[in-house]
């Protein structure tokens, strides 16, 4: 079978090492409306954070006005212990009067333990006149941005593993002149569960395997742009499938990341297999193979290190043109040959006409 690899093996994933703090960026032509504009975007993350307040402590059920769908996410190694997860949603733009939004994603740990009861009031006047005590989140962003025609919004988290819950609320953005009678600004949220995986321990193991197309762009993102694109990676970026249906003139394009390896001089050696099994009426049974890919130092860039943090990766590219119309299973087993370790992953993927 024909195949080729999706990028240079010297190309590394650069990840978000912590949140961005809560900025309303603006473009605005004079200092006064730009007054004006800070003043409306604070407006709007105050009515947010209240709002997510409210539904989290059980005062409101979570408003519904934009219809908010939760599309995937991935899991990746990041920086500091933690692990960086690019997730896209969908919103019902139909429903938005303009395409102009406030996004505000938090997130809780589901684990932690309550914050102690204040102390028994010694001092009426006292207590009234402290500050409440700040309350912080594993991750506590906004974002003001402009919802296309499809509704997809992708942003990134980076978290420690554990386990948590999402708080993913979108507002329509304030005007700088509200109208008259104008009707309250419409506002949707999604609660969603997540557990996220240690990539930190010493057994093998890899990042979700991202399916879909790769391209290459001229040069890396500015910060701003990386929050929009969270699926670029230095100067590579992955556009993931929606359903994981490929056609059968196009090819199916896998990436991912191998953690856990041992290794000699600063290079691991590692065999990957990728086996494909094709779902038939009578059961799976197996189609075809590729050869398998080898990480090792006569294959990786002189200047691999593991212990520089540099990230393995795995990738395949396979023409569909051979592929019968239906549904396969791609097995990727990954063999560390120092450890004698291995771990497998598989993908689900459909070929049509």
């Amino acid at each position: 079978m024909q195949i080729r690899r999706v990028f240079s093996l010297a190309v590394a994933v650069a990840m978000l090492a912590g949140a961005p703090a809560l900025v309303a960026q603006n473009n605005q032509p004079n200092r006064r409306d730009q007054e004006r504009r800070s003043q409306a975007d604070q407006k709007d993350i105050q009515a947010l954070v209240q709002t997510v307040d409210a539904v989290a402590s059980g005062k409101q059920p979570a408003p519904a006005d934009i219809p908010l769908r939760w599309e995937s996410n991935h899991f990746l190694r990041g920086g500091d212990g933690a692990t960086y997860i690019p997730f896209t949603i969908v919103a019902d733009a139909s429903k938005l009067a303009a395409p102009a939004t406030a996004l505000y994603v938090r997130v809780v740990n589901k684990n932690a333990a309550a914050a102690p009861a204040p102390p028994a009031a010694e001092n009426n006047n006292r207590n009234r006149n402290q500050a409440p005590a700040a309350v912080t989140y594993p991750w506590d962003n906004v974002n003001f941005i402009e919802v296309k025609g499809d509704g997809r919004v992708s942003r990134a988290i980076a978290l420690k593993p554990g386990e948590y819950e999402i708080f993913v609320t979108m507002k329509e953005r304030s005007p700088l002149e509200p109208p008259r009678n104008a009707p309250p600004a419409k506002v949707g949220m999604l609660r969603r569960d997540i557990t996220v995986p240690d990539f930190g321990g010493m057994d093998i193991t890899t990042s979700s395997v991202l399916l879909g197309s790769v391209e290459q762009i001229a040069t890396p993102l500015t910060p701003e742009q990386q929050q929009e694109n969270p699926y670029t990676f230095g100067t590579m970026r992955v556009v993931p499938s929606v359903d994981a249906k490929l056609k059968k003139s196009g090819e199916l394009q896998v990436l991912f990341w191998v953690y856990g390896t041992q290794a000699n001089a600063g290079k691991p050696d590692v065999q990957i297999d990728y086996n494909f099994h094709q779902k038939t009426a009578e059961g799976e049974k197996y189609f075809n193979k590729t050869a398998p890919q080898v990480l090792n130092g006569s294959t990786l860039p002189p200047q691999f290190d593991v212990a520089a943090g540099h990230q393995l990766p795995g990738s395949l590219v396979v023409p569909l043109a051979s592929f019968p119309v239906g549904d396969y299973r791609l097995e990727i087993k990954v063999t560390d040959k120092i450890s004698g370790k291995t771990f497998t992953q598989n993908v689900n993927f459909t070929v049509e006409a």
